[in-house]
């Protein structure tokens, strides 16, 4: 099993929305033995709560659910559990480096390495700013997500029928709005 842990500031924007999407990726291709995923926070001023209400409307909005979710802190056991720690930003990315024992930083890394279409380097922190960031931050996270599980995938032992697992790269491996949410 691979196991992979989203984080951002605070555990309730960019990393819950990369577990949501994640998730409903693993879902669509029956991984979810495969592949643990989580999120955390590398501050814990929102410990317990759920997701920024304007960062769930528009996950909703694409037919992610990220209700359940809670926000945490990350905690130094994450650092020796999870395979992948995958930043949202740089300072989230150095907060991380400074956690953790050298030996473990090769686990850490940006997470928009992943992305296909986006070159930026940092899903931007929608939290202060205006509700279209939230829409932008899902689009990265959508694309990032995608060259992840691509990545991850070949990571991952043969099914039974000797076929490795993968992912297609069609748009519509992705929740698609409806025409009520499109007005």
């Amino acid at each position: 099993m691979i196991k992979i842990l989203f984080v951002c500031m605070g555990n309730i924007c960019r990393s819950p929305t990369a577990e949501g999407v994640f998730r409903h990726l693993l879902r669509q291709r029956g991984l979810e033995r495969e592949i643990e995923v989580d999120s955390a926070g590398t501050h814990g001023y929102h410990a317990g709560e759920p997701p920024d209400a304007r960062t769930q409307r528009a996950a909703a909005g694409r037919g992610y659910d990220l209700s359940n979710l809670r926000a945490r802190k990350a905690a130094p056991q994450d650092l020796e559990y999870f395979d992948m720690i995958l930043a949202m930003d740089r300072n989230n990315l150095e907060a991380l480096r400074r956690m953790c024992p050298t030996s473990h930083h090769a686990r850490i890394e940006p997470f928009m390495q992943y992305a296909r279409s986006f070159d930026d380097t940092e899903v931007p922190d929608p939290y202060y700013s205006l509700g279209h960031s939230f829409d932008l931050v899902l689009d990265m996270i959508e694309d990032a997500s995608k060259g992840l599980l691509e990545a991850v995938c070949k990571q991952l032992p043969p099914k039974e029928n000797g076929k490795s697992p993968s992912i297609s790269s069609h748009p519509e491996d992705l929740p698609q709005p409806t025409r009520s949410q499109l007005r």
